[in-house]
């Protein structure tokens, strides 16, 4: 039966539900008596739903604490084996697998580098089929008792009624790739445990927003920066996030080719396989079949090398009007959106953050508009390089928490990969 403003009571107990799973998960150990203001349901509703969560496995006791002079209260926590998450991270240089318990703690990983230029998507959906079975198997964990794998790609991602998530990756050469209906062709994951695929800028900005830097701003910005250039914005009004592709932003008429065939964009300045290939054509020399980490890790230890040591002029040169162009471009997003923080991730904005994130802050302040600049924070993530496949791992995590902690519904075979994602539970 439907209420007047039309939720039924289903819909009010797993509103209470999730409530009470995502504060028990963000700020527990809590007792029964501080979950009543934290999530503002009376005391029985408390009480009825944590008797709920007890009986479904996914919260339980966890020792007490004393109270004002009655009874020692009782503390609750989610469970962590109650539910499992495998999040990958679909990167320009590796495949990264990783299976996580309830709680994000990592049980097992695997990786298998890209060849350059190798976006094959039969390679790709190979990888990372053979990597969730790898990581299943490590644990020792049955498929079924996964909530779901989650999925960073680079490009855009559309949601279709027919063939589930399709992937629009122009400058890896991904022409709407139905990823989700591929996947689910070879897969031998049950149809119960399903499938989100989101932009790999998105997952990051989810990760640091709920784990990392961004927890407490309701306005941020999270930039992927890898071999290509990405970005996550997120606000009130877009609390979970949306990709921006800020890579393709012309910071340059008539400069340089991107790679998605557009002269002068960012990422053709700023992204790790321009910016080596820059220093590549002013004379650098980049060691010789490396891969692109260990090659920027190269270039950035030859600009920037022990003191007493003299550095070369040539790569500090490239990485110095790299970080005048990355700040530029930041200036761009301050000015358009007026976040509170600007969090700089992925393998290569780590690297180059240790050694130039002085040097963006100040362009970027020195291109934006006195008042938003004057506003904003730029710092780095704090998640590390694994970051994208711990926001991957979200996608399924925030679905579970959008059903008040329920499972998905097996969908009939008729109906695969039709897929729609949503992140209805509420950011922290």
């Amino acid at each position: 039966m439907a209420g007047r403003n039309g939720r039924t009571v289903r819909d009010l107990r797993r509103g209470n539900r999730t409530a009470v799973l995502q504060r028990l998960y963000f700020d527990g150990p809590l007792s029964r008596f501080e979950l009543g203001p934290a999530t503002g349901l009376s005391s029985g509703s408390v009480s009825n739903v944590v008797a709920d969560l007890i009986a479904d496995g996914l919260v339980e006791e966890a020792g007490s604490v004393d109270s004002d002079g009655g009874r020692p209260r009782t503390l609750l926590r989610v469970v962590p084996g109650s539910g499992h998450m495998i999040g990958v991270d679909v990167g320009e240089t590796r495949v990264r697998v990783e299976l996580f318990d309830l709680t994000l703690t990592e049980l097992a990983r695997t990786q298998r580098p890209l060849e350059p230029q190798r976006y094959d998507v039969e390679v790709i959906t190979g990888h990372i089929r053979d990597g969730v079975a790898e990581v299943l198997a490590a644990a020792g964990l049955a498929p079924e008792r996964l909530l779901g794998v989650g999925i960073g790609v680079p490009g855009i991602v559309e949601r279709t009624p027919d063939r589930g998530a399709v992937v629009h990756g122009q400058t890896i050469g991904w022409d709407a790739v139905p990823l989700e209906e591929l996947l689910r062709a070879g897969s031998r994951l049950p149809g119960s445990v399903p499938c989100f695929i989101d932009n790999g800028a998105k997952t990051l900005g989810q990760a640091e927003m709920w784990f990392g830097a961004g927890r407490g701003a309701g306005n941020a910005l999270v930039v992927l920066f890898g071999s290509g250039v990405g970005a996550c914005l997120v606000t009130p009004e877009v609390e979970h996030g949306r990709a921006v592709e800020w890579g393709h932003l012309t910071v340059r008429v008539r400069g340089r080719r991107c790679r998605c065939g557009a002269l002068g964009c960012l990422e053709a300045y700023a992204g790790a396989e321009s910016l080596l290939a820059r220093w590549r054509e002013e004379g650098g020399r980049p060691p010789q079949d490396a891969d692109e980490e260990s090659a920027l890790a190269a270039m950035l230890a030859a600009a920037c090398p022990p003191e007493g040591t003299e550095a070369d002029p040539v790569a500090l040169a490239v990485l110095e009007e790299t970080a005048e162009y990355l700040g530029a471009g930041l200036s761009d997003l301050i000015n358009l959106f007026q976040p509170e923080r600007i969090l700089i991730g992925g393998w290569a904005g780590l690297q180059l953050g240790a050694h130039f994130l002085a040097a963006v802050r100040r362009h970027a302040v020195a291109y934006a508009l006195r008042h938003p600049a004057e506003r904003v924070t730029v710092d780095l993530g704090r998640l590390g390089p694994d970051a994208v496949t711990v926001g991957a791992a979200i996608l399924p995590l925030a679905d579970f928490f959008a059903r008040g902690g329920r499972r998905a519904e097996p969908a009939p075979q008729a109906q695969l990969p039709a897929w729609q994602a949503s992140l209805e539970g509420r950011r922290p």
